[in-house]
């Protein structure tokens, strides 16, 4: 068993862009694990509707 391990994770979010308002978006979640436990997120990014992929910051979360 490895004591430090990376996974991914995806699920669907609302967020709130400003120019195109509420959007429904696959964010996935890139989390650093301690023998399962989850410690800290390293990185979020989020697929477009055009299928381009963009960091998280980018938006504000849904209102």
């Amino acid at each position: 068993m490895k004591l430090i391990s990376v996974r991914r994770k995806t699920k669907l979010e609302n967020r709130f862009a400003p120019k195109m308002g509420e959007l429904k978006a696959n964010v996935t979640y890139v989390k650093k694990h301690f023998f399962g436990i989850p410690i800290k997120t390293i990185h979020k990014y989020r697929e477009t509707y055009y299928g381009e992929i963009k960091d998280c910051e980018d938006c504000i979360l849904a209102k």
